[in-house]
């Protein structure tokens, strides 16, 4: 079952409508609010730690590899040049 656009901006208006309607009547109080900001502050903590958690590990193992291809040129140079 398909709307056609008539029917569909109508539909769309009447949601804008409604939804615009209980916010009017249901308002968040001073708390909410700032529960709200507290919230989205943290997510974005949560973020910026995930971020530097992974850019630390990437750090890392880059840090091990470089170490291992080190290790692995003075074995083999030690054990051929003997």
């Amino acid at each position: 079952m398909t709307l056609d656009e008539q029917t569909r901006l109508e539909l769309v208006e009447l949601v804008k409508y409604a939804v615009s309607q209980a916010v009017e009547e249901h308002p968040l109080s001073p708390d909410e609010v700032h529960w709200v900001r507290m919230a989205i502050k943290a997510e974005a903590e949560r973020a910026e730690l995930r971020k530097a958690i992974i850019n630390k590990t990437l750090a890392g193992l880059m840090w091990i590899g470089i170490v291992a291809v080190g290790g692995w040129f003075i074995d083999f140079f030690s054990s051929h040049w003997k």
